[in-house]
């Protein structure tokens, strides 16, 4: 069986109708390119299944070509939802993801990230809470003089290119939506302290019940962890209370899901018994029956952008760049589902 030839550079050249330089500069992301050029470079480079070669565009353009990405815990809908969509992304742009862990051993994993930017020389690196905020592995890329953006940062906004959206308005308007469904007594589990969205999230759910003159009682919030246990945990206590919530409203959609057990596990009809609802939108919002009501975060945007930030390459050079420039704040969506319904 014969193998297939390899499409050359030349190839996608003469299919686009441009120059070997022209498609040479679509590949490595040059903005000197037309659009219409370079929408006909990249209909070419797929028609022919074209693959570049990595060390000849690493020697061409001075870049790796490759693209760190740090997280602390994996089994969240959240960090899984991103990494896919950031290995897809990339995968658009020519790059390859890198990814790495940090743990609770800050210094081993500060020497693992600097061996890292030392073996792969990324063009940059994306940090997911709660790395995003870690005073000493920021320090240690500022020193490295590596790009990187962070994902819903709590400080230092001025220090690099940050994503997020707004989690305390969200928060609010999921809990006003509960409200309006005539729930007043609406629990919260929290988030893991560790992230500052946790704090915006659970402020937001607090200013709503206020807002419209509704006390809450302490029993009716729980400290969580963003994990599946931590929610059963923090929902076993709270559907023991002999007054208990109506709707319980859980700082993401892995707590949400474990709550909906814990309800199962009390013999409670959801949503007739208990309202449920989560944040995050991942793929768990729609797998756990009943479907989760949730905040959609925009993580698919949120990793594409943080993708095409470091593929542009244009704050490669973040001492000079315009902190304005920093913020990109994006949009969210309130979806209902079949697991909120009016009070009884």
């Amino acid at each position: 069986m014969t193998t297939p030839k390899r499409a050359r550079i030349q190839d996608v050249a003469e299919k686009a109708g441009v120059s070997s330089m022209t498609v040479s500069r679509v590949l490595n992301q040059d903005s000197k390119v037309s659009d219409a050029k370079r929408l006909l470079v990249m209909k070419a480079v797929k028609e022919l299944n074209y693959r570049p070669n990595v060390a000849a565009r690493r020697l061409a353009s001075n870049k790796s070509f490759l693209i760190g990405l740090l997280y602390v815990d994996i089994d969240t809908s959240y960090v899984s939802k991103f990494l896919l969509r950031g290995l897809k992304s990339c995968r658009s742009t020519g790059h390859h993801l890198v990814v790495d862990q940090i743990d609770e051993d800050i210094d081993k994993s500060i020497a693992s990230v600097q061996e890292l930017i030392e073996v792969t020389q990324v063009d940059g690196l994306i940090l997911l809470p709660p790395t995003c905020d870690d005073p000493i592995l920021l320090a240690t890329l500022q020193k490295a003089n590596v790009c990187f953006v962070r994902i819903a940062p709590e400080t230092q906004l001025n220090l690099a290119p940050y994503i997020c959206m707004d989690d305390y308005q969200a928060s609010f308007e999921l809990t006003e939506m509960l409200i309006k469904q005539g729930h007043s007594k609406i629990g919260h589990i929290i988030g893991n302290p560790n992230q500052g969205v946790s704090r915006l999230r659970y402020q937001g759910y607090l200013d709503a019940l206020r807002s419209n003159q509704i006390n809450v009682p302490p029993e009716y919030i729980e400290q969580g962890l963003f994990t599946y246990e931590s929610g059963l945990v923090a929902a076993k206590k709270m559907l023991s209370l002999e007054d208990k919530p109506t709707a319980i409203f859980a700082a993401n959609d892995d707590m949400a899901a474990a709550v909906l057990s814990v309800a199962h596990m009390f013999r409670l009809s959801v949503p007739e018994d208990l309202s449920i609802a989560g944040f995050d939108d991942g793929h768990l919002a729609i797998t756990v029956y009943p479907n989760l009501t949730t905040v959609r975060q925009p993580i698919v945007q949120m990793a594409e952008l943080a993708v095409d930030i470091i593929s542009s390459g244009k704050f490669s050079d973040l001492a000079n760049a315009n902190s304005r420039e920093f913020r990109n704040v994006l949009d969210f969506e309130v979806i209902e589902r079949d697991s909120t319904a009016n009070a009884k």
